[in-house]
């Protein structure tokens, strides 16, 4: 006789924080260690349900006053780039991509350093020093690549410059973002734009059926850039479904929307282990 246990993790939610999308707004998380043997079959299967990682954490936003925070991840076999889109893809032609393993290096780490210098100086990452980067590097314990990209040297340059990175996940049905920068001196290139056109390739090569992208949030001027994607779906109520008008999103700001936590996590999907012999017993 065979039977499956499902996985059972602890879950807690952190204490309430500044809200980094919405001005005025507490932010609090829901979150569950990431670790085992079964780390990668609770990690699809959690992303699945609007979970995201953090290292060795797999997080959901659980919020007292809104439910803005929505997971997005683009239909790779749907998606249709736009005019401006397209132009980002012909403007970055250039690039090289090289994808390794999930180790941290120093030109790496410049590079970050530069990125959040430029375009993040008061934000929560501001102060994290080489070993921290390394460790939002490389402490992954499922399916991780790092994906650099490369320009042409300039004249006096002897080598090719980093110029993005993304730290990305791959489930078993598509692709994660969990953390890109690039070159700030860059920033009209539309590198950001240009390194989720360039992953849904990827994922179309692999035959993975989507890309995520994190949350979009109705409301953030900061989350905004995700629904220019076509065929951008949202987890909402339960389910994934077609973003459809983005404007219609608002009702999720509203205090009422937040389901109690303990409901929240009586919802929630777990993965079985793999079956266990069970030896029947003789008379």
């Amino acid at each position: 006789m065979r039977h499956t246990v499902p996985i059972a993790p602890q879950f807690y939610v952190t204490a309430p924080q500044t809200c980094p999308y919405l001005d005025g707004r507490l932010e609090r998380k829901l979150f569950t260690a990431l670790q085992g043997e079964h780390a990668q079959k609770l990690n699809d299967t959690l992303s699945k349900q609007g979970f995201r990682r953090s290292q060795n954490v797999l997080y959901r936003p659980s919020c007292a006053e809104c439910s803005a925070c929505l997971s997005a991840r683009i239909r790779v076999a749907d998606f249709q780039p736009t005019r401006s889109q397209r132009r980002i893809l012909r403007r970055n032609g250039g690039l090289m991509r090289n994808a390794t393993s999930p180790w941290a290096t120093e030109d790496q780490y410049a590079l970050f350093r530069r990125y959040l210098d430029e375009r993040h100086a008061d934000g929560g990452m501001a102060d994290m020093d080489i070993f921290e980067f390394a460790a939002m590097i490389e402490e992954t314990p499922i399916r991780s690549r790092v994906i650099e990209y490369s320009r042409a040297p300039a004249e006096g340059e002897r080598s090719r410059p980093l110029a993005a990175v993304c730290l990305t996940d791959v489930f078993d049905d598509g692709l994660s973002m969990v953390y890109s920068f690039y070159d700030p001196d860059l920033q009209s290139d539309s590198l950001g734009t240009y390194l989720i056109l360039d992953h849904v390739a990827i994922a179309r090569e692999a035959g993975l059926p989507f890309v995520y992208l994190g949350y979009w949030v109705p409301g953030s001027r900061k989350m905004g850039y995700k629904s220019g994607f076509s065929a951008l779906e949202i987890y909402k109520g339960g389910r994934w479904q077609d973003i459809g008008d983005a404007a219609a999103h608002g009702a999720e700001l509203h205090p009422l929307s937040v389901d109690p936590i303990a409901e929240q996590v009586a919802r929630i999907n777990l993965p079985q282990a793999r079956p266990a012999d069970i030896r029947p017993i003789i008379d």
